[in-house]
């Protein structure tokens, strides 16, 4: 096993923002998520996911431009860091070890 681990939503997460590159913000990942994997998601548990992946350098983020339509708050955008690709490609590669390994009997029961 590599020196990284993702959970599973956290992988998820990470890929999302990878999907919407420039465009990843919390509603933004959330109905991404749901759209793609059909999968309810809260808020706070991206919020939560995002706070844990950027304190671990996977992610980073800016501000963007206050709108007039959030009031004039802004969007936090996040992106995968040089770090989190690798994490992310280490990950994939676990993944697709696991299912290489698997006989081919096994999906003929």
């Amino acid at each position: 096993m590599g020196k990284h681990q993702l959970g599973e939503f956290e992988e998820v997460v990470m890929l999302t923002v990878a999907i919407l590159h420039g465009d990843a913000y919390g509603f933004s990942i959330i109905a991404e998520i749901e759209n793609r994997l059909n999968r309810s998601v809260s808020i706070g548990s991206v919020q939560t996911v995002l706070q844990r992946l950027e304190k671990k350098g996977y992610l980073e983020s800016h501000l963007g431009e206050a709108t007039a339509v959030r009031g004039g708050k802004r969007k936090r955008y996040f992106k995968v860091t040089n770090l989190g690709k690798s994490v992310l490609e280490e990950t994939k590669d676990q993944r697709m070890s696991l299912w290489s390994a698997i006989p081919k009997v096994a999906w003929d029961e």
